[in-house]
C-alpha cells in the first residue's frame, strides 16, 4: 500500500502523494494508536535528515508522548513550554531553524538542531501535536509547514 515517492518532483506534489498514501493506509481503521503509529512511520520514511518524528497528545491539560520514531523522548510537556507546548498553546505551526535559539527549548535529544511542530486540532479542540526534529540547522521550510498541515488534516479524518 505504501509507495515510494519520487523525490525529483516538487514539494507540493510530494506532499499530495504523501497525504494520499496516508489516507489509503488509514482508511477503515479508527484506533488512534494504530493510526498515529503508522503516520509516524510514514513520515519517518518520507523525510531524510531527521532524527525524531512523532506525536504528543493532550492528556489532562498537558502534552504526553504518543507514537513516534526515534530515540526515547520527554514524556510530558506542559502547554506553553518548549516548541511543542508553545505550538499547542497557540494552536499554530512553528518552524524553529535553530532550537538552541528558541527561548525555553526542551532538549529531549541533544542532536536536534531544528524542529517543526504542527498542532492537531479537530472541531476546535486541541488533540495534540506532530513534532519533527532534525540534526541539521534550518532543515524545515514553509513548504514543509504547508505540506505537514495538509498531512495532519488527512490524519484528523482518521482519529
Amino acid at each position: 500500500m505504501f509507495h515510494e515517492i519520487d523525490y525529483a518532483t516538487d514539494h507540493k506534489v510530494k506532499y499530495e502523494q504523501l497525504a494520499s498514501q496516508l489516507d489509503a493506509l488509514l482508511t477503515g481503521e479508527k484506533n488512534i494508536y494504530a493510526n498515529l503509529s503508522n503516520a509516524s512511520a510514514v513520515l519517518n520514511q518520507f523525510f531524510d535528515r531527521i532524527n525524531w518524528v512523532g506525536f504528543y497528545m493532550m492528556d489532562e491539560g498537558e502534552l504526553v508522548l504518543g507514537p513516534f520514531q526515534g530515540l526515547p523522548a520527554c514524556i510530558r510537556i506542559p502547554l506553553g513550554k518548549g516548541v511543542c507546548g508553545t505550538a499547542a498553546e497557540k494552536m499554530e505551526s512553528i518552524i524553529v531553524p535553530d532550537v538552541n535559539a528558541f527561548p525555553g527549548h526542551i532538549a529531549c535529544d541533544a542532536a536536534s538542531q531544528s524542529e517543526i511542530v504542527v498542532p492537531i486540532v479537530k472541531d476546535g479542540v486541541l488533540l495534540g501535536v506532530l513534532d519533527i526534529d532534525s540534526p541539521e540547522l534550518n532543515r524545515f521550510t514553509e513548504d514543509d509547514r504547508v505540506g505537514l498541515e495538509h498531512f495532519v488534516d488527512v490524519l484528523i479524518k482518521h482519529i
